[in-house]
């Protein structure tokens, strides 16, 4: 029977395709360069983290904690997100979040959604708030089936209780350590050939349709 979903947030729990873009996003600017760097594993993902926040001082050095949750409060939950959870709470499933996006918004929406276990990557602040430039690295973006497999240890929930929801290759591990891994709205060929159901709608609702049908909703 199903015990736990794994969830993505950017993209999938979100509209927004990267909260730490949506932040570059309203400073007007980029984070290209950085980007490519880490793809090209010339920068691990604490000095990727660095190197976004002193593109944010650039605009504003006094940047706090306070500052980053006003800019991404607008961020909105992808449409069905309510109903979605609504449901898993009916069947008794547990639920987490499992994204290396920023726990602001990540800890926010989990609120919202009643979901269980929220584990996402933070900012260093000092104690006024202010950040230091130093990140929190809780979910490597390249290690999200580690992440998940100690959450299912310490939940005593094995992959074939868990199915999981992505929609990019960085979400392919998520899917290893499932018996149903979901691609919504899937990105690459990667996520599409590692995923046991695909869902192309801009609507949680099916995501929880295929849940609902553990694991007979395979193909």
């Amino acid at each position: 029977m199903l015990r736990l979903v794994a969830f993505d947030m950017d993209g999938t729990l979100l509209t927004v395709a990267s909260s730490w873009r949506a932040v570059h996003d309203h400073f007007g600017d980029t984070n290209d360069e950085g980007l490519r760097k880490f793809l090209a594993n010339e920068i691990d993902d604490r000095e990727f983290i660095r190197s976004d926040v002193r593109l944010w001082w650039r605009h504003d050095p006094e940047l706090s904690l306070a500052d980053l949750r006003r800019i991404l409060a607008p961020v909105a939950l992808m449409p069905g997100a309510h109903g979605l959870f609504a449901r898993l709470r009916a069947l008794r499933v547990t639920t987490a979040i499992v994204s290396g996006g920023l726990d602001l918004v990540a800890e926010r929406i989990g609120q919202e959604l009643g979901i269980d276990h929220v584990l996402a990557n933070g900012l260093e602040a000092d104690g006024d708030g202010r950040l230091t430039g130093d990140g929190i690295i809780r979910v490597p973006i390249h290690g999200k089936e580690g992440v998940l497999a100690a959450l299912q240890e310490r939940l005593g929930i094995g992959p074939g209780e868990t199915a999981s929801v992505g929609n990019s290759e960085i979400d392919v591990g998520l899917f290893r350590r499932s018996r149903m891994g979901i691609a919504f709205l899937p990105e690459d060929d990667a996520v599409r050939a590692n995923a046991t159901a695909i869902v192309t709608e801009r609507d949680l609702g099916r995501v929880a349709d295929l849940l609902e049908r553990f694991p007979s909703g395979l193909p």
